[in-house]
């Protein structure tokens, strides 16, 4: 594993932690890849016991193909190009819908060594989606070159997730006390 966005390597395997959130939570997960062209989805399946959790993944490295494959409205592609928060969102929503997984993790951005579409080297959107809506895109500036870039990318990426999951299961946990403190509440009222 790479180091992330601070050149740190981090405590423990990021994939390693989703894969048991997901696990945990009996949920699945699809990937979603441009700019790092398959190391996210490698990442996740070094994973031991992840077939239960990983549904598969799109690398669609072609602009063309983030609308063929992934769902990625054309006009949106026109409009922004690939390296834009919008297209990162659509890109983990569609994979998550393609999939038909519970989770979309997905990549897009500029590794390098030249701009894209007047976009900078190092610039970098990932993006989780899940269910009820929840989701998250975060941009990075990222510097060092392009294999940095996108091992960084990866990390992040996982990151995100695992952020997202975590928020998820608070608010599971929350409405299951409020259930919990109305269903004690309308037991009171009949006694």
């Amino acid at each position: 594993m790479g180091t992330d966005a601070n050149y740190e390597r981090p405590a423990g395997s990021p994939a390693a932690s989703v894969v048991h959130s997901l696990h945990e939570r009996k949920e699945t997960l699809a990937t979603v890849e441009s700019l790092t062209g398959g190391l996210l989805s490698a990442s996740i399946v070094e994973i031991a016991g992840v077939s239960g959790v990983f549904r598969g993944g799109l690398v669609v490295y072609a602009t063309e193909l983030k609308s063929e494959l992934a769902g990625v409205p054309e006009d949106l592609l026109a409009e922004r190009g690939p390296v834009d928060p919008d297209v990162a969102a659509a890109l983990a929503e569609g994979g998550r819908r393609r999939c038909g997984a519970d989770w979309g993790l997905a990549t897009t951005g500029v590794a390098g060594p030249e701009p894209q579409d007047g976009k900078p080297v190092g610039l970098v959107y990932v993006a989780a989606a899940g269910p009820g809506g929840r989701g998250e895109v975060r941009e990075l500036q990222l510097d060092g070159g392009r294999d940095h870039v996108r091992s960084a990318a990866v990390i992040e990426a996982l990151r995100l997730l695992a952020e997202q999951i975590h928020a998820a299961a608070q608010a599971d946990e929350a409405q299951s006390a409020d259930e919990a403190e109305g269903a004690d509440r309308a037991g009171a009222g009949q006694r």
